[in-house]
């Protein structure tokens, strides 16, 4: 019993901590203060973001590999620690390169580094049934931040102004987020977490595949296309939420929509985390990616605020499906032992969405004034994404050990 509640401990604190690091999702209210109180250009104010999603994709595939070698607990202390000082030092950031290296760098590094260890430490403590509803409540703490992080951030600008927010946020992760850091650590060696009632094992080996052999399986490289597809659909409805409603239904105050979609995103990671240790990670994902399609399709048409209501919580539910399933199957496909480099690896994919949704929806706008041409894009995307998902199987770790060994 004190094993479970080690267990259970761990779950929470790890969740608790992403609600700490979720702060990335309000750079939007971030932004729109260093243009409108601060006179930046919308190019400048947007950079510092942008900087730090590549250096957190970049920083999560490092810290996955030292924590596979080392354990969570150090790097992820690390991790919370660069986040808390990076919010500081951003409170005395004067011009965009200073809020690049602050933010965009330090605080996405330190994002990357807590991001990474956070699933694969927690999944340790669990069953292996249980992986989707681990990763699901772990994600969905990281989704859910934007939630309170949007209305306290604007609270904060509007009572104290930008930077002392900045500072006050810093010093908020530094005092909650570092001390949870301490506490999350592996299980001792030989620990077996206890299979739930009514479990039936399968005979099945584990894998124990490195990320050298991961490269060499089709399977992966399914993945990561399926990852950064769908990934730049989502990304690309939720970075233009706003926007979009002012455009197709002349909705001028949209930021109930950007609730709408946390809410749901973080929704559909618990959602889909548990629906995937019951079905499969790639059915899970088969059923995420159709409903995510048809509603991309369907998305030009959507003029009114109930229309649209529907289209930000299928896409919440769309997008929070990937962070919590893909997970779960990189550890099912490639084992736990090297999970934090594996994941690391596809995670580039993330990475790589983050470039392709908002330079879809920017060229749709800027050549035909409408989202029409990023919703086509988009729904292609996600027509491979579907197609991948019916046609990639399950890694067989003993062929697979075989061939590496034979190679």
């Amino acid at each position: 019993m004190k094993k479970f509640d080690r267990a259970i401990q761990i779950l929470v604190a790890g969740f608790c901590i992403n609600l700490c690091m979720g702060i990335l999702y309000a750079w939007s209210v971030f932004k729109k203060a260093l243009v409108v109180d601060l006179g930046w250009s919308n190019a400048d104010a947007s950079l510092p973001y942008t900087v730090a999603i590549i250096t957190f994709a970049l920083s999560l595939l490092v810290a996955g590999i030292l924590q596979d070698r080392m354990g969570p607990r150090r790097v992820l202390i690390l991790g919370t620690v660069m986040v808390g000082l990076g919010m500081i030092v951003s409170s005395f950031a004067t011009t965009p390169m200073m809020l690049v290296l602050t933010f965009g760098v330090m605080t996405g590094s330190g994002i990357g580094f807590g991001y990474a260890c956070l699933s694969p430490s927690a999944m340790k403590w669990f069953h292996p049934s249980k992986k989707g509803l681990v990763n699901g409540l772990i994600a969905a703490g990281f989704g859910l931040a934007a939630v309170y992080l949007a209305p306290l951030t604007s609270t904060l600008i509007a009572e104290y102004g930008i930077n002392t927010s900045f500072l006050v946020l810093g010093i908020a992760v530094l005092v909650i987020a570092v001390p949870l850091a301490f506490t999350i650590n592996n299980p001792p060696a030989g620990y077996i977490p206890e299979a739930p009632a009514g479990y039936k094992s399968t005979s099945t080996k584990p894998a124990d595949i490195n990320w050298r052999g991961m490269l060499k399986t089709p399977q992966f490289y399914s993945l990561w296309v399926m990852f950064a597809f769908a990934s730049a659909a989502g990304l690309m409805i939720i970075g233009n939420i706003t926007s979009i409603a002012a455009t197709q239904a002349n909705i001028t105050d949209a930021a109930y929509l950007v609730v709408i979609l946390a809410i749901f995103n973080s929704g559909g990671r618990v959602a889909a985390g548990i629906l995937s240790d019951k079905i499969g990670g790639v059915k899970t994902l088969m059923i995420a990616f159709v409903m995510q399609g048809i509603n991309m399709v369907m998305f030009a048409t959507f003029d009114s605020e109930f229309t649209l209501i529907i289209g930000a919580a299928v896409a919440g539910v769309g997008y929070g499906t990937l962070l919590a399933v893909f997970p779960s199957i990189i550890a099912d496909f490639y084992g736990l032992k090297n999970y934090g480099a594996n994941y690391g690896v596809l995670y580039t994919a993330w990475g790589v969405s983050g470039f392709i949704g908002p330079v879809v929806a920017a060229f749709a706008v800027d050549t035909t004034g409408t989202y029409t041409l990023a919703y086509t894009v988009c729904s292609v995307m996600i027509a491979v994404a579907v197609v991948l998902s019916v046609i990639t199987k399950k890694v067989d770790p003993e062929a697979l050990e075989k061939k590496l060994a034979t190679a």
